[in-house]
């Protein structure tokens, strides 16, 4: 099993650059918790937040460019034949494709913040043959939004959590954490229950 710590602790925004790449064509590593820690690390000043966002911007694009590749390359026959030796089934293939064929490019920028999303879009891109120009800059897009929400908001926060700790106390913390996660499940919930629901209901 990795030891994400010590590996981050080791080899720096280098190992940031690789896992993410790595996760980002199919292959399961924890490259977003990885993005998380480094973020918590580099605001305590033990890594350089100016080439950690760099590094995992870069791992990113590369790595769904790789994962695109190897869609349009090798196909789908291929994709699935090698695939299962890091979880790729068929399966979970198909509901992938499904999400591309409701919502096109766009779900290239929202996959990245989705376990399994971000694992396989790029190869489901290729696969479906996307154009290759409007895959990158849609790929550009989502991996600086990813990396600016996970990796600068998570080097704010560990910045700043002293502060407002002060400032509200932990109650005061722990309730707005607390009131932020209901107020997303119950968004979630009504997001799902909506799609859910047949085409015609509402004229019903």
């Amino acid at each position: 099993m990795l030891d994400i710590t010590q590996i981050i602790s080791d080899y720096g925004p280098w190992a940031i650059f690789v896992l993410v790449l790595i996760e980002d064509f199919g292959i399961p590593v924890p490259g977003e918790t990885a993005l998380i820690s480094a973020a918590l690390l580099a605001s305590q000043g033990k890594m350089p937040i100016e080439l950690l966002l760099p590094a995992a911007w870069l791992g990113a694009v590369i790595g769904d460019n790789i994962g695109y590749a190897i869609g349009r390359f090798g196909g789908r026959r291929v994709v699935l034949r090698h695939g299962a030796r890091v979880g790729i089934t068929e399966a979970r293939l198909a509901r992938i494709e499904r999400f591309f064929q409701r919502r096109g490019g766009a779900i290239v920028i929202v996959a990245r913040f989705f376990v399994g999303l971000r694992q396989l879009n790029g190869i489901v891109a290729g696969i479906g043959c996307m154009a290759a120009p409007r895959f990158a800059l849609y790929n550009a897009i989502g991996a600086a939004l990813w990396v600016g929400a996970w990796g600068f908001g998570t080097y704010w926060f560990g910045k700043h959590f002293e502060q407002a700790l002060a400032h509200f106390g932990p109650v005061g913390l722990y309730t707005a954490a607390g009131v932020t996660t209901v107020v997303v499940l119950i968004y979630l919930v009504w997001r799902f229950v909506y799609r859910s629901r047949p085409q015609g209901s509402n004229n019903s």
